[in-house]
């Protein structure tokens, strides 16, 4: 049974198919950056999946992209305070799908950015389009955010160089790397998730709620989200998104 509700307040579609949620970031025009309405409109979905049966959350973006990272429209409008917290509440987001008791699929296209590549990162499975390449710029303004998790699927060594020269690289290199678990087209995306679905049935949900459990990592949850606080509510951070901005 399938069900697709759009949301357009929230810039998400929102399709139920038995115990898969698939959540559809839709803000085309906007490369799927994440405002700070959409979200909240993650979260809030998400959230509710811990309480509503959920075996799988697949996540995927409409038009050419999966996601542009944070929303930068607007950001001279807002305080610095109102910055910090957005930047907050995609953290606890990216917590929220990464430490998630059912399983999550990404499923990822065209030119991916920042906070859109870490939610990527957050998911269990990751598979991406041949097209697809990725950028986290976040450092250059000073912003430290999903650092930590993207050294464990890449290694420490490569994650750090990644993040210094702000590279962008491709699916083929995040498959070499493990920071992709698979590359297929986007005609391959329906056998892709019935794939998932599949994997995700052959557990009870409290023996697959014990997996994910033991598989992700607690013990950095408070510390990873103080060092986005931290590195967010650095005075300045307005002028530091303005000079990242220009210097593109």
């Amino acid at each position: 049974m399938s069900a697709t509700v759009i949301h357009p307040a929230s810039e998400i579609a929102v399709e139920r198919r038995d115990s898969t949620l698939v959540l559809t970031l839709d803000r085309p025009g906007k490369m799927n950056a994440l405002s700070a309405s959409l979200v909240e409109a993650l979260l809030a979905q998400v959230n509710a999946a811990y309480r509503d049966g959920t075996r799988l959350l697949v996540l995927r973006g409409n038009g050419r992209n999966f996601s542009a990272g944070f929303d930068m429209g607007g950001f001279e409008s807002q305080s610095e305070g109102d910055l910090v917290l957005r930047f907050i509440r995609i953290e606890q987001l990216l917590q929220a799908v990464r430490h998630a008791p059912f399983d999550t699929l990404v499923l990822a296209h065209g030119r991916n950015f920042g906070a859109g590549v870490d939610l990527a990162c957050a998911c269990a499975r990751r598979v991406a389009a041949s097209d697809a390449t990725f950028r986290m710029p976040g450092l250059r303004f000073g912003l430290v955010l999903g650092s930590r998790l993207f050294a464990e699927r890449v290694g420490i060594d490569r994650a750090r160089h990644v993040l210094q020269a702000s590279q962008t690289f491709s699916a083929q290199d995040g498959r070499a790397w493990g920071f992709l678990t698979a590359v297929a087209g986007q005609d391959e995306w329906p056998a892709v998730i019935e794939a998932a679905e599949s994997a995700s049935a052959a557990l009870t949900p409290e023996a697959a709620a014990r997996l994910f459990r033991v598989m992700a990592n607690e013990a950095h949850r408070d510390a990873d989200l103080a060092e986005v606080a931290r590195s967010a509510a650095e005075p300045g951070i307005k002028q530091r998104i303005a000079a990242y901005l220009e210097s593109r």
